[in-house]
Order: C-alpha cells, then sequence, then structure tokens
C-alpha cells in the first residue's frame, strides 16, 4: 500500500518559518511527481507547489513563489516544504499527494 506520512506543522507567528516533511511508502518515487496542497476552511483545495522526482524541476502558486521551497532526499523518498515568511493566509490544511493520486493525512498550519 502506498502511505504517504507528513510531519512538520504547527502554529507560528507572521512571518515565521514551518517546515513540512512528507515520507512515502509503496510508491515509485523516482521519475514521478510529488507535490503539496492546501485547503482553508470553506475554500476549494489549492496546490501549492510540486517537484518533479527524477529532474527535480520544481512549480509554484503564485502565491507562494518566492517565500516556499519544496525539495526531495530522493534517498528517503522524502519531499520537504520550507515555509518562509509566513502569512495569517497561509493557514491551512496542508496536504502531501503523489501521482495517482494517493494522499497525506494532512497537516494542519496555523498563522497568526
Amino acid at each position: 500500500d502506498v502511505q504517504l506520512v507528513e510531519s512538520g506543522g504547527g502554529s507560528v507567528q507572521a512571518g515565521g518559518s514551518l517546515r513540512l516533511s512528507c515520507a512515502a511508502s509503496g510508491y515509485t518515487y523516482n521519475r514521478n511527481c510529488m507535490a503539496w496542497f492546501r485547503q482553508a476552511p470553506g475554500k476549494e483545495r489549492e496546490g501549492v507547489a510540486r517537484i518533479a522526482t527524477g529532474s527535480g524541476n520544481t512549480y509554484y502558486a503564485d502565491s507562494v513563489k518566492g517565500r516556499f521551497t519544496i525539495s526531495q532526499d530522493n534517498a528517503k523518498n522524502t519531499v520537504y516544504l520550507q515555509m518562509n515568511s509566513l502569512k495569517p493566509e497561509d493557514t491551512a490544511m496542508y496536504y502531501c499527494a503523489a501521482r495517482g493520486p494517493y494522499w497525506g493525512q494532512g497537516t494542519q498550519v496555523t498563522v497568526s
């Protein structure tokens, strides 16, 4: 079974930083695509960032460009989302996703 396990969420003040992690198991990690999505209360789920695990090419939503960085550790089948200069509007449940699609359970990020 494919499992995506997120960690690293929490509560921070505006301007602060958090790093989310997503460990994938049971999944053909190489030459695939991993992504982070988020969903705020009352809003639709939106894509935040994605990475092609083979090439390392990345994509960011305009709302996070320049503040968030997606990266990976291929040896650990793990994707990270470094979030800097956090804003209250970044408050949401953040989900890791893999092509399939497969979804993690989500980790809450709250910015006050």
